[in-house]
């Protein structure tokens, strides 16, 4: 599969409601919340793109641009955005809207960074061959 192919399959978008039960005493979704949603689409970001054992090495600019509300619809959406010898960028996004409307905003946005490990827990290189004998 060509390199621009595998990185729109992997593009990953998950759906969450906005419950009370993930409010801090804000009255707003609690930002700790907000970073394990946009983690695991990150993971699982990168996995559908390297198709190897992936972990988490970093995260960067993580930017709460808006509050986030009590009975909103958050889509948070994870896309390729920087492929190296051994690391892999994910931008995240996460963007809201009213239940029972259509406004919709981008309000969290942070880039997370992967690397793809062996057995041993060792770096494996992220070129196409490395990808190739990986998927046979």
């Amino acid at each position: 599969m060509e390199l621009a192919a595998r990185i729109e399959k992997s593009e990953t978008r998950q759906f969450k409601m906005v419950f009370p039960n993930t409010l801090n005493d804000h009255e707003t979704l609690f930002g700790g919340t907000a970073m394990k949603w946009m983690d695991e689409v990150a993971y699982i970001t990168a996995t559908r793109f390297a198709r190897l054992k992936m972990v988490t090495i970093s995260t960067d600019k993580i930017k709460f641009k808006h509050a986030i509300k009590p009975g909103t619809i958050a889509e948070i959406i994870g896309k390729v955005v920087n492929i190296g010898n051994f690391k892999l960028d994910i931008q995240v996004e996460i963007w809201v809207e009213s239940m029972h409307g259509y406004d919709r905003l981008m309000a969290v946005d942070a880039v997370f960074t992967f690397a793809a490990i062996n057995e041993q827990g060792k770096l494996i290189p992220l070129t196409e061959k490395q990808f190739i004998a990986a998927l046979n």
